[in-house]
């Protein structure tokens, strides 16, 4: 299981705000995307993290469907 950030609806989003006030801290919200990952050979593992560098993020490889 990986997680995305969370769709919300209005409602939602709302009381996620009200929580940031209340505790003083901005929260994320996260949802579950149903992937599973896989191992790469090094050669490719290495142009995955070539790549996460370059752009600044964080790239998982994971089975097609």
């Amino acid at each position: 299981m990986l997680y995305s950030l969370a769709h919300l609806e209005s409602e939602k989003l709302k009381a996620i705000q009200q929580l940031e006030k209340d505790i003083g801290s901005p929260v994320v919200a996260l949802e579950g995307v149903d992937a599973e990952t896989v191992l790469l050979p090094d050669d490719k593992l290495k142009k995955l993290q070539e790549l996460e560098a370059r752009l600044g993020v964080v790239l998982v490889a994971v089975k097609p469907h």
